[in-house]
């Protein structure tokens, strides 16, 4: 204990020694970071320098050697291997929420699936369109890959169904109902984008989702799409706007829970979530607890936790979101004690139940207990194989892995070169 606390207060000075020989105060790095003065002020104290992502983004804001804080190096970004391309495009994001900013060239690593999401003509769909019936089970569809954490036969599957649906479009101008599902397509290509860390390409179909979603006049719709462009706005570090988008779209969908469709509820307890994420992520705890006492007032009316729902939203979900918070404050026992009895609980989505391993993981490593964040680790790959090797992910392994420094967990270090990130 007495060492991790001594390293803690290494790593802080560290900090503050970057902060002061760039002639910055903490307040300009905090808001750089998108987060309030008082957590960089913890952060030089030591206090939270356990959370290995906010500290990546610090080393990056004060262009600290990654080695200096205990870190490994970045993992390697190939562009054969199209889960590890985080750096390829990264910081176009819309600056203010607002306006699209397009990546110069596409992705090789998602080429058809950016190819498919540029402006220009349609896509032409391979044969005949299908009806709308058929059009509806295929998005559903979809949505199951993503649920069910197939990332790979995900990415196969999304340009031609885009294409199919851009088709049917132009063949039936003005169908909401076409333009509903043509932004549910659009909003999960948004998420798997994200998932991979290829956040430039992920606003390409983040403004295709809002444009179809306001064409379609369907609030669900629209509710989803807001949230996805909420997650790529906190993602880029704009948290404070994305709790705004948040807050603004929720108020107006709040209310009257007994009368409205499980959709409507989903598309809304889905939002609320998103909210808990951006706000955690930015270190507000008042606006976190508010998004989680209003998603667990919808979760009263509506459960619909299965990977062929249209949206997955329940109570578990909910508290899946408060151990992620309690991770992103710092607050690790809090976090094990809120998932331990999910752990015992059967949950029948794959990409929440290794989002539980996953975020439990990174509690143990906050709390220096490294061999059970690797037990943890291992039994969210035994849930969803491709989302440990998601680039968020592999970096929690690699960090894990370099403050290993005696090299005590052998099967850790091989973890960690078996996902392609040795520390």
């Amino acid at each position: 204990m007495a060492e991790a606390q001594s390293e803690a207060r290494r790593i802080g000075e560290v900090i503050r020694q970057a902060r002061v020989l760039q002639r910055r105060s903490q307040k300009n790095v905090a808001t750089a970071l998108g987060y309030h003065q008082s957590k960089v002020s913890r952060l030089e104290a030591g206090w939270g320098v356990q959370d290995v992502r906010m500290l990546r983004e610090v080393a990056r804001v004060l262009d600290i050697p990654l080695h200096r804080i205990g870190l490994a190096a970045a993992p390697d970004t190939s562009p054969s291997d199209p889960e590890t391309t985080e750096d390829m495009h990264r910081r176009n994001f819309l600056a203010a929420g607002i306006a699209l900013v397009t990546p110069a060239v596409p992705a090789a690593a998602h080429q058809d699936l950016v190819q498919s999401l540029l402006p220009g003509p349609s896509p032409v769909a391979a044969g005949p369109v299908p009806d709308l019936p058929e059009i509806r089970d295929h998005v559903t569809a979809a949505r199951r890959l993503f649920c069910t954490c197939q990332y790979a036969e995900l990415e196969r599957t999304l340009p031609g169904l885009i294409g199919q649906l851009r088709q049917a479009i132009s063949d039936a101008p003005g169908s909401a109902d076409l333009s509903g599902l043509l932004a549910t397509t659009y909003q999960t290509s948004a998420s798997l984008l994200l998932k991979l860390s290829d956040h430039g390409n992920a606003w390409l179909a983040v403004g295709r989702a809002m444009a179809e979603a306001e064409r379609s006049g369907d609030p669900v719709v629209l509710a989803s799409s807001v949230r996805v462009h909420a997650h790529a706005l906190a993602r880029d570090g704009h948290t404070t706007q994305a709790v705004t988008l948040v807050r603004h779209t929720a108020d107006q969908l709040t209310g009257a829970y007994d009368q409205r469709s499980p959709k409507y509820l989903a598309a809304l307890g889905l939002l609320l979530l998103r909210g808990v994420t951006a706000a955690s992520t930015g270190a507000d705890r008042s606006a976190t607890q508010d998004f989680l006492t209003e998603a667990k007032e919808v979760a009263r009316y509506v459960a619909l936790d299965r990977p062929d729902a249209w949206a997955n939203f329940s109570p578990t979900n909910v508290a899946l979101h408060g151990v992620s918070a309690a991770v992103a404050f710092g607050d690790a026992g809090i976090a094990l004690q809120t998932a331990r009895p999910l752990m015992r609980r059967h949950i029948p989505v794959p990409e929440r139940r290794a989002a539980l391993w996953v975020e439990s993981a990174r509690a143990y490593s906050q709390q220096g207990r490294l061999a059970d964040g690797y037990q943890a680790l291992r039994i969210a790959e035994s849930c969803a194989a491709q989302d440990i090797r998601r680039p968020a992910v592999r970096e929690l392994v690699a960090d894990m892995a370099a403050r290993d420094h005696r090299r005590t967990l052998p099967e850790l270090h091989h973890f960690s070169r078996r996902l392609g990130v040795p520390a």
